[in-house]
């Protein structure tokens, strides 16, 4: 995940690696454990994706010209990075088993953390303090491995974590981070405050994971989302909690490997609310989601190799989800598979699903491709494709769609309809319980002419013929 230096016709990107939480302090219970001065490592194989840092560019149609493959930051190619600097922690735990009550940790050096456990340590921490200030040295390294970060568990090490807070204001500097397969950070009824620059709130990358109950989290800085995973990709999973994120290109969650919620608040005012990116999801349930700029949910593939494969999935099941500006859906050089069920949506725009070329991949093979399944909902706004990218539809349990369609493939159940409001382009039409005779009954075109393409087998059942719709307005071949 990376800040973004968009100009025109080029991309001049800063491969701001997801920002770490620098700490440093001294241990309570007055043994200070030796500094931990262990090496992030990652093979190329495993710094397969990562993010935290939403685009800087908002939804376009056309890609900047000479962009081609170049990974849109200015960063290294896929599989360049390799860990440079060393971790160190104020306090910090390489084995065994240790347990601390009310402490406090305090750091203020350079690429240290306020905790720090590698290896086969297990670390018990009841309602610590952990504040820390230095910067980080490297925002990549703070991103793929957690460098600076305020709590860091990596190389196998797990760090439960009940009550208390975690804050920092260094650049670079993330809240809490799991690095490596089989790291793990456990936090329950507690607070995670970053300020500065690419610090995220809770992260995992290189296979951790984060496990997060009713926990407070809230970013200012730049390209610091306060759910984020990076490369070699990570577990997050939140219940309850409000989360917010208020810097420029920070959205609330940003995902390059598996992200869950359940009954939170996220609200992002700087960014997207959800960034999706390569072969990655994120799966909501009863959550409010909302973004003041950009869009709401991107999925995308930036090609600077933080996440391999190029379809995302996003799944949200209740809840509410806004956009105060661009479309609410917007899928560019990816595939978005979109599932949405009993979701309140809401988009400023008028636009509901946007498909298009934007800033990064190839010109002229870097559209989006669109998926959307909505079960249940009331979807107001249109679709829109550009000429290389495709959406498909499908409406079912009493959905109603009311916008313009401008290009897709539709699927209809005898329960779902769609309200026609301008002339709409379809590539396919499935509607097996509406259609009866020459007319339709699940599309209201209200005078409008809708048009689909007679000559592609999805439509054989349409036998090119013309259609009457409710309302006025017609199905037309052509």
């Amino acid at each position: 995940m990376r800040g973004r230096l968009i100009t025109l016709g080029v991309v001049v990107c800063v491969l701001a690696a997801s920002p770490a939480l620098a700490a440093c302090g001294s241990s309570a219970g007055g043994a200070a454990a030796a500094a931990a001065t262990s090496t992030a490592s990652a093979s190329p194989a495993a710094q397969t994706s990562g993010g935290g840092t939403a685009p800087s560019a908002p939804p376009s149609g056309t890609a900047p010209a000479g962009q081609g493959g170049v990974p849109p930051e200015g960063g290294a190619a896929p599989g360049a990075s390799t860990a440079k600097y060393t971790a160190t922690g104020a306090y910090t735990l390489k084995s065994g088993s240790a347990s601390k009550a009310n402490a406090r940790y305090t750091a203020g050096a350079a690429d240290q953390s306020g905790v720090l456990a590698t290896g086969s340590a297990v670390l018990t921490l009841t309602r610590p303090t952990v504040s820390t200030s230095g910067d980080s040295k490297s925002l990549d390294e703070s991103s793929f491995y957690g460098l600076n970060a305020g709590v860091l568990a990596k190389s196998g090490a797990k760090i439960t974590i009940s009550g208390g807070t975690v804050s920092t204001t260094g650049t670079g500097a993330n809240g809490v981070f799991a690095y490596g397969t089989g790291s793990s950070i456990t936090m329950s009824n507690a607070a995670i405050k970053a300020t500065s620059q690419g610090g995220h709130g809770a992260m995992a990358s290189g296979g951790g994971s984060v496990t997060l109950k009713n926990v407070d989290i809230d970013t200012a800085g730049a390209n610091s989302a306060p759910l984020a995973t990076d490369r070699g990709g990570g577990t997050i999973t939140a219940s309850g909690g409000t989360i917010v994120s208020s810097g420029t290109d920070s959205p609330g969650i940003y995902s390059t490997g598996a992200i869950s919620v359940s009954g939170a608040q996220i609200k992002a005012t700087g960014a997207e609310a959800v960034v999706i990116e390569g072969s990655n999801s994120v799966a909501l349930k009863d959550t409010s989601l909302a973004a003041a700029k950009k869009s709401g949910v991107m999925i995308y593939q930036s090609m600077s190799g933080d996440a391999q494969g190029a379809k995302g999935t996003f799944t949200m099941t209740g809840g509410s989800l806004a956009a105060a500006a661009g479309p609410l859906f917007y899928v560019t050089n990816s595939t978005g598979v979109i599932s949405v069920k009993g979701v309140t949506l809401g988009e400023a725009s008028g636009t509901l699903i946007q498909a298009a070329a934007g800033n990064w991949g190839t010109k002229g093979s870097n559209g989006g491709v669109a998926r959307f399944t909505a079960d249940a909902e009331i979807l107001r706004g249109d679709v829109v494709t550009d000429k290389i990218s495709s959406v498909s539809l499908t409406l079912k349990n009493g959905t109603t769609l009311t916008g313009k369609i401008d290009t897709a493939a539709l699927t209809l159940d005898s329960s779902s309809t769609w309200t026609v409001t301008a002339d709409s382009v379809l590539t396919s039409l499935i509607d097996v319980s509406g259609i009866s005779g020459t007319s339709i009954t699940n599309i209201i075109g209200n005078g409008h002419d809708v048009t689909y393409d007679a000559g592609l087998a999805a439509n054989s059942a349409l036998g090119g013929r013309t259609y009457t719709l409710v309302g006025g307005g017609h199905l037309l071949p052509k």
